[in-house]
């Protein structure tokens, strides 16, 4: 989904530069959705005699593209490359009913490209991105309301867009937008308190582990498993790192990955957490351009260093930390540049003991 901040920033640019960049393997829906607020009074969009409002007939309207030639923007997209290109006119509440229609026309799995900033409000896409012009000051109210979503906020001007377009993937049929960093997941405790390898327990028919891999796989540049048994991971299909000593706990599997990461910066999660808020990871990852560590904190001073972000930086400290026998990761605060990140309630969900498993997939396991 690609929103703006104003009229003529670029948002066509860039959906038609993506449709040219992914269309030669890969059939996309272009969709384009104007979201109408009244259908009386000074128009809000095009201006009197515009007639996108006025002429609307009912709660929304769905009409397909089928001129490459036209030059308003659903052509454009068509000419780019599009399998189909549709355009979306909907009343504000009723948003997510002319969703509903349309998705019934493309079907649910369709590869789409969609220009919109309130349709953000009512769906999570893969991937939103958010245009604005290099000189642009201001934002226009739905901008605004949608702002706080953007994976990215991308600048336009003469020369083009300030991002790479090659860190957007398309993988499986789903949009991913790749951080040059790498994703560590610790696989290597004794799940004393489950009882059973809590690594391997069932999240929709498939191991914990693996599901976390999926919900990263695209986003990170490079996933290592943090483990002292290789071979029991290899069906993931990613790089194994063994603690350099092992039975040292988290701290010497965060160090011994630290060390074989391609990347300086670092995401670290524990593989009994099943959930995994991605926009919540980026957020930590924006942070630590100016921190070692970004450290997530649930108040009272309680710390979630296995879901937290890690500079190359860091591993000075850490390893100091080890070689004196220690094995908290808090010890290494002290000589860390250290960026506090509040969690919000219920963020983040650890499975320790069977009935917390149990209670997880009784309330989650059809939706995560």
């Amino acid at each position: 989904m690609i929103g703006s901040a104003g009229a003529n920033v670029g948002k066509t640019e860039l959906a038609c530069a993506l449709i040219k960049k992914f269309g030669k393997t890969t059939d996309i829906t272009g969709i384009k959705v104007t979201t109408i607020r009244a259908k009386d009074g000074q128009c809000p969009r095009g201006g009197e005699g515009c007639g996108v409002c006025s002429s609307l007939d009912g709660d929304f309207d769905i009409m397909e593209e089928t001129d490459s030639n036209s030059k308003k923007d659903t052509g454009r997209l068509l000419a780019a490359g599009a399998k189909r290109v549709f355009w979306l006119r909907v009343m504000k509440k009723r948003l997510e009913e002319g969703l509903g229609s349309l998705l019934d026309i493309i079907g649910p799995e369709s590869v789409s490209i969609c220009e919109s900033n309130s349709l953000r409000q009512v769906v999570e896409p893969g991937v939103f991105l958010m245009v604005k012009g290099r000189d642009s000051k201001t934002w226009k109210s739905s901008a605004r309301n949608v702002k706080k979503y953007a994976d990215r906020i991308v600048v336009a001007g003469p020369g083009g867009f300030d991002s790479d377009l090659d860190r957007i993937k398309l993988m499986s049929g789903k949009w991913a937008l790749q951080e040059q960093a790498t994703a560590i997941i610790l696989a290597g405790g004794g799940s004393h308190r489950m009882g059973i390898d809590k690594s391997m327990l069932l999240i929709k028919d498939q191991p914990i582990i693996k599901h976390i891999c999926d919900r990263l796989v695209g986003t990170f540049s490079q996933i290592l498993i943090s483990t002292d048994d290789v071979g029991k991971y290899g069906f993931l299909g990613f790089d194994c790192i063994p603690d350099k000593i092992p039975g040292q706990g988290p701290l010497m599997g965060i160090a011994s990955a630290l060390g074989a990461s391609a990347n300086e910066l670092n995401f670290v999660v524990a593989c009994d957490i099943p959930h995994i808020d991605i926009r919540f990871v980026r957020k930590m990852l924006a942070e630590a351009h100016a921190a070692d560590m970004v450290i997530p904190t649930t108040g009272n001073k309680k710390y979630e260093p296995l879901f937290a972000v890690y500079r190359k930086s860091s591993l000075k400290a850490i390893n100091e930390v080890l070689s004196s026998g220690s094995r908290k990761i808090s010890d290494a605060f002290a000589q860390c540049k250290v960026r506090y990140i509040k969690l919000k309630t219920n963020q983040l969900t650890n499975l320790n003991t069977m009935a917390e498993y149990e209670e997880f997939r009784g309330k989650y396991d059809v939706k995560v």
